[in-house]
């Protein structure tokens, strides 16, 4: 889901996000005019406006990979299954 600081890009729906992803997919970056192509597909959006949403985008995943955002602190409501499972996702 997008983050705080790509909201302030303007106004991206659920739909708006999952059609930018899509486009992702398929325009990438070696594809001629992509910024075009992708806004596109999406709808309603400047080849300038996905640019800079992929640009915070690419920054927001460098700042969690980095390990600036902490992992989130569950409520653990499923017992030692439970705990397990979040153990697996901390290492991975």
């Amino acid at each position: 889901m997008a983050s705080s600081s790509m909201s302030s890009s303007g106004s991206w729906s659920a739909k708006d996000n999952k059609a930018f992803e899509r486009a992702l997919a398929v325009y990438d970056k070696d594809t001629p005019d992509r910024w075009y192509n992708v806004a596109k597909a999406v709808g309603g959006k400047t080849p300038e406006e996905v640019k800079s949403h992929y640009e915070l985008l690419v920054r927001d995943v460098k700042h969690i990979e980095s390990g600036h955002v902490p992992f989130p602190n569950y409520k653990n409501t499923g017992g030692a299954n439970e705990e397990k499972r979040l153990r697996n996702l901390k290492l991975h």
